[in-house]
């Protein structure tokens, strides 16, 4: 790539999700020691990485703590894509994952489940749980280094009104941080929605999250190339086996299982540079979590854009 090409286009961030995923550390091709500690790991991986996507504030509110010491722990320019808690993107969530007042505070119908959902629990609990996630956030805010907020929706969550009032929502109840939206229904961008789910990104500035994973199922969005906010592009690799995809037998690290080609990485080079002629920033995160998958697929793809991660 020219100088002049270079110079063109805004910054293009590689990583991976799950950075402490255990079939990554297990496998000791990445880390240097499969005994290292937290500290430890997240310094290496932001030496060799420059963004990461935490997926375990999917499953567990974060912390203002954690938030610190990801700060601590990483250099000045690394940045991190937070996943939205899986209360508030309408997944269902465990009971036993949420912190101790707040499962007390709880109608005692509720608490006795093993999930919740949004639209089940009282609004006034539900606001304080979206307060806290704020807050925690908000060390990485401060300090630069919070890239998005990752709302990925379920499958069951359709174009409508109401779905657009609720993305609406999110935002306004994180005026500050910026918004990455992940789609799980085909419907999103089909021939008949796709101009006016982009449109409606667009207007309200939020990141449309670009996707590369099976194609066939309800789930399935196509591998388009899309900018609606100048700030910010992100793609998120899902890996292409359908029937890992299919499977609920398996964790998030066997479903994700694929190790992408070179051709197959190939293909997006000139999508990701489209992406980063429009956008200040765009993000690429590998999530084909297994192994050492994502790692090599997120060096490699690196490479093909010629970056220095």
């Amino acid at each position: 790539m020219s100088a002049a090409t270079q110079s063109q286009r805004g910054e293009v961030l590689v990583g991976i999700s799950a950075w402490t995923e255990p079939t990554l550390v297990k496998a000791g091709t990445f880390y240097p020691k499969k005994t290292m500690t937290a500290e430890e790991r997240l310094r290496f991986y932001a030496s060799e990485f420059r963004v990461a996507e935490v997926d375990s504030t999917y499953y567990a509110p974060p912390t203002v703590r954690n938030a610190e010491l990801w700060i601590e722990r990483t250099p000045k320019d690394f940045v991190f894509d937070v996943k939205a808690f899986s209360l508030l993107t309408g997944h269902p969530t465990r009971v036993d994952r949420l912190p101790k007042d707040l499962k007390e505070e709880l109608p005692e119908e509720l608490a006795a489940k093993r999930n919740v959902y949004r639209d089940k629990v009282p609004p006034g609990w539900a606001d304080e749980v979206w307060e806290r996630f704020r807050e925690a956030l908000f060390p990485l805010h401060s300090a630069g280094k919070l890239g998005s907020v990752l709302f990925q929706f379920p499958q069951w969550f359709f174009p409508g009104r109401g779905s657009k009032e609720y993305i609406v929502e999110c935002a306004e109840r994180l005026p500050d941080y910026q918004l990455a939206i992940e789609f799980r229904h085909n419907s999103w961008l089909s021939e008949k929605n796709a101009e006016r789910t982009l449109g409606f990104l667009e207007e309200h500035r939020l990141a449309y999250v670009c996707v590369d994973m099976p194609q066939g199922f309800d789930s399935s969005l196509p591998p388009v190339a899309a900018v609606t906010n100048p700030a910010l592009a992100v793609v998120r690799f899902h890996g292409r086996d359908p029937d890992a995809w299919a499977s609920t037998s398996g964790g998030a690290a066997e479903r994700f299982k694929y190790d992408y080609s070179k051709a197959e990485l190939e293909e997006w080079t000139p999508k990701v540079e489209e992406l980063a002629a429009q956008a200040r920033e765009t993000h690429v995160v590998m999530n084909n979590c297994y192994n050492d998958y994502a790692v090599r697929s997120a060096r490699q793809l690196a490479s093909l854009l010629d970056l220095e991660e």
